[in-house]
Parts: C-alpha cells; sequence; structure tokens
C-alpha cells in the first residue's frame, strides 16, 4: 500500500491534533506502508527525524493561505499525489483536484454545535471543508463515536465513514517515572507543593473560565494547594485577564507549552490532571493522564466520559461548584485511595492504543482503495 499524508498543518508546538499526526506518521511505515510525508517546505526535517522510514515530500507553502490553497488546488494532482494509492488529509480538508483516493479525518464538530467556540472566520471555512469532505472522499475518519454520530447529524454526506479512536504512547505515559524529580527541578518546577494541572490550548471550549471558578474555592479551603496551566495561548478571553480579577492568583501557575518529555512528569507529580472542557473530538490530555496513574476529574455528557469511563470523576460541564468538590476529593483522597484511582485510571488508558488506532486506519485506507464497505 502506498500513502501520501499531508503533515503540513501540524505547527511548531505539537498538541492535540497534531500529536495524532505526529503518531500516525511515525507507525506507518511499520506496518508495511510505503509512506510518504507531505510536509511544509521548511519543515522536512522535523518529520525526516520522527519518521526516519518515511518518504518526506516538501512540497507546502509555509503561510497558511497559501498552504491552503496549494492543497485544494495544486497537491491533488502533484507526482506525490499521482503515485499513492490513498492521500490521507488529516485534518478536515482535503485536495479540490486530482484523482487520487482521498480519506479524511474529522475531528470533531464544534464548529456546527457551538459556532461561538470558534473565530467566525475558521467556523464558515471549517464547515464548508467538514460539508466538501463528507460529499468527496473515499473515506472519512472520526476519532470518536460521539463524533461520528455529530457528522451524521450535522454534515451528512455519501462517504463512508471509519471510527478510530486515539491511543497513548505508553513508552512515556507511564505510572511511573525513572527522574521526574529530575526533569521538573530542570524545568524550574517546585512540586513540593500541592498542584492541580490543567493541559490544553486555551480557548473558550476548554473550561478555564469555568476552573478559575472553581478554584478560588479550592484556594479557600487549601492553603498550599496551586494551579498550573499548562498550554499555549489560543484566542478568546485572555487567561491573563481573568487571573488580574482572580483572588488568588499568584497561586495559578502559567507554564506555557510544555515539551513533551516534562508532561508525562508533571502529571504524575500533580494531585490530580483536571480537563473541564465542554467538549472535543477526543479529549487526549485525559487518556495520557490516566495512562500516566493520575487522578483525572473532567467533563460528564461530553466524549471525555466515553474514554474515562468510571476510571475519572466526571463533573457538570461549566458547573463551578461541582468542579470545586471534585477537585477537593483529589487534594483530600489519602495514599490507599489515590493508588486504587491511578490504577483503575492507567487500566483503562490500555485500552486504547496507536496500533489498535492504526489499524483502523489501514482499514479505512482499504475502503477508500476499493476494498470493502464500510461497518462502523
Amino acid at each position: 500500500m502506498r500513502v501520501a499524508l499531508d503533515v503540513s498543518a501540524v505547527p511548531e508546538h505539537v498538541a492535540g491534533a497534531g500529536r495524532y499526526v505526529v503518531e500516525i506518521a511515525r507507525r506507518l511505515p511499520g506496518r508495511g506502508v510505503a509512506t510518504t510525508l507531505v510536509s511544509r517546505r521548511d519543515d522536512a526535517d522535523r518529520w525526516r527525524n520522527w519518521s526516519p522510514d518515511a518518504t518526506v515530500a516538501p512540497l507546502v507553502p509555509t503561510h497558511r493561505a497559501s498552504r491552503l490553497a496549494s492543497e485544494a488546488w495544486r497537491l491533488g494532482r502533484s507526482d506525490v499525489a499521482r503515485s499513492a494509492e490513498v492521500w490521507h488529509a488529516p485534518h478536515y480538508t482535503m485536495p479540490h483536484s486530482g484523482s487520487t483516493p482521498t480519506v479524511v479525518t474529522i475531528h470533531d464538530l464544534t464548529f456546527f454545535t457551538h459556532p461561538q467556540w470558534h473565530e467566525a472566520a475558521k467556523v464558515a471555512f471549517f464547515r464548508r471543508a467538514i460539508r466538501y469532505a463528507a460529499a468527496h472522499a473515499a473515506a472519512l475518519i472520526c476519532v470518536s463515536e460521539r463524533t461520528a454520530r455529530e457528522l451524521a447529524a450535522h454534515a451528512p454526506g455519501t462517504a463512508p465513514v471509519v471510527v478510530a479512536p486515539h491511543g497513548v504512547d505508553f513508552t512515556r505515559f507511564t505510572p511511573v517515572g525513572a527522574n521526574d524529580g529530575e526533569l521538573l527541578r530542570a524545568a524550574g518546577h517546585d512540586a513540593r507543593r500541592p498542584y492541580l494541572l490543567f493541559v490544553g490550548t486555551s480557548e473558550p471550549r476548554k473550561g478555564l473560565d469555568v476552573l478559575l471558578d472553581a478554584f478560588v474555592r479550592v484556594a479557600e479551603l487549601d492553603p498550599d494547594v496551586e494551579l498550573w496551566l499548562a498550554g499555549q495561548a489560543g484566542w478568546g478571553e485572555s487567561v491573563d485577564d481573568a487571573l488580574s480579577r482572580h483572588a488568588h492568583a499568584r497561586r495559578v501557575r502559567r507554564l506555557g507549552y510544555v515539551d513533551e518529555a516534562l508532561l508525562p512528569a508533571l502529571m504524575r507529580a500533580s494531585r490530580a490532571v483536571v480537563y473541564p472542557s465542554r467538549a472535543e473530538g477526543f479529549g487526549l490530555p485525559v487518556l495520557e493522564a490516566m495512562a500516566c496513574g493520575s487522578m483525572v476529574v473532567t467533563s460528564a455528557d461530553t466524549v471525555m466520559a466515553e474514554v474515562a469511563g468510571e476510571a475519572a470523576r466526571l463533573v457538570t460541564v461549566g458547573d463551578a461548584d461541582d468542579l470545586a468538590a471534585a477537585l477537593g476529593e483529589a487534594l483530600g483522597a489519602d495514599d490507599a485511595e489515590r493508588r486504587r484511582r491511578g490504577a483503575a485510571a492507567a487500566a483503562r488508558a490500555s485500552l486504547f492504543t496507536w496500533d489498535a488506532s492504526l489499524d483502523h486506519h489501514l482499514r479505512a485506507y482499504e475502503i477508500a482503495m476499493g476494498g470493502g464497505a464500510c461497518a462502523r
């Protein structure tokens, strides 16, 4: 099988959907797939390091507008596309020209269900892109059953759908780390004080406003606990603005983007990883934290609840009081309770592997090539 994977949308700092693309790119050659990674022109070296057994084709302009135009009208007619049996577009959009069967990954449908969480220009663009993919792709990959249901409700089309849940890199996200203390100290983090950890890009749907409200209540009851916010800046209300009005701002630490080697150590050393997002396509930080044996607090009635099962404490979306109560429980848990809940979380996370995800991707490629019908 010959697959061209478009990796050109992955930013410098890898997170979320970018992490998904990296993990698929790393693993495809090991499954006997002749893999070509179509990168930005200035980004080839990074992909050669990440996936040394793949071929890298640096065809894509660096500027975003030029990159999208190139994908729509040039890449599908490129020599790389013509020589591939499948073109995989892993971030909603796909070529509008060319004859190579295309598989498109759909991460979430919040552009339809909650447009207020996104910039208006992106809403219009990605709604068109998703509808186009649903009508023209040879197959679609949805990262969760919830995304597949919402796709059918809001952008139904003719393309067959394969559900391919994300996995965990179990070489990094493990319950025990060999040198966590050293890593934390080297990064300037003092983990002797108890802290709650949030991981995610700052944007409206992530629930940071609710978390900061909940932390007021938690901090009033616990004079030592801190809140650590890991992740890059997004858009919407500034966290800095919110902190300027926060009663316990001095106990909230902004870590910014966290290097992938440090993130598991931060999760393991935390009293709990809290991910109060209002909606996601998958919610990868929840799964990664569970693989670390962390106590996890996340949102009920979301895909994170489907992923976590009974291994996380689930709270009502948008309810700061409920979130504060759950965080208080996590802080008050004794060592035996923490071990019990950590073991349950790690056991649940073990069900989600990148190898299993790749099996589903290979099935989607076969469907695109005409190798069989899709039954989710």
